[in-house]
């Protein structure tokens, strides 16, 4: 049995959803054949966010870990293909972890290499969702805040003590809920991000199965 882990994040920013939170509670009551799903829910604070998912991934010990958040004013689902070593708040930026950290130009792990790059099937994802008539596209970049750190400290936890694991991160854009506050912002629906997740989950049991 593939024991897959996914995260999601709570609202920041001085928004009241995120609809990370939502996917996370619902996908856990799917059912994938020949996969456990197990779920968790991060706070958005540099650092905590990573300690209490490797913690999870201890615990769990699990083959792939798919951590998801949004990015507000992209159009399409976005698999992201690496993670950068840094910690950083452009200082024009109005926005901060929920703590009010403000970090610039801090690495994540001072010994860590520069750059990691996802061990999920990204382009098989994006393949598919596009087959299922989902917007969806690999992202080059996952930003310097919250999302790319959680993404950096899951490859280099794999990287350090040689796991067989598969990592990465999923950016999804906002929701229609979210533009209830934001009107500007571009959104998809909830059900097509939850349908977009679980494609996300069979594409990467398909890489999971394949290497066994």
């Amino acid at each position: 049995m593939l024991k897959i882990l996914i995260s999601g994040f709570e609202p920041f920013g001085g928004s009241s959803v995120n609809p990370t939170e939502r996917l996370v509670e619902e996908i856990k009551h799917d059912s994938f054949p020949g996969a456990e799903i197990r779920t968790l829910l991060l706070p958005v604070h540099y650092d905590e966010c990573a300690e209490i998912l490797l913690q999870e991934m201890k615990a769990y010990e699990p083959d792939a870990v798919i951590a998801c958040g949004v990015a507000g004013g992209r159009t399409a689902i976005t698999p992201e293909r690496i993670a950068i070593n840094i910690k950083d708040i452009p200082p024009e930026s109005t926005i901060s972890d929920n703590r009010g950290a403000r970090p610039q130009d801090e690495p994540i792990d001072a010994d860590g290499p520069d750059g990691l790059f996802s061990t999920l099937p990204i382009r098989l994802m994006v393949n598919r969702l596009k087959g299922a008539g989902i917007p969806a596209a690999v992202s080059n970049t996952a930003g310097t805040y919250i999302c790319n750190n959680t993404m950096y400290a899951i490859l280099n936890d794999i990287r350090l003590k040689q796991k067989s694991a598969i990592g990465g991160f999923v950016h999804f854009p906002a929701s229609t809920e979210m533009a209830v506050e934001k009107p500007s912002l571009p959104t998809l629906s909830h059900e097509t991000m939850l349908n977009g997740l679980r494609i996300i989950i069979q594409a990467t049991m398909e890489e999971l199965n394949g290497r066994a």
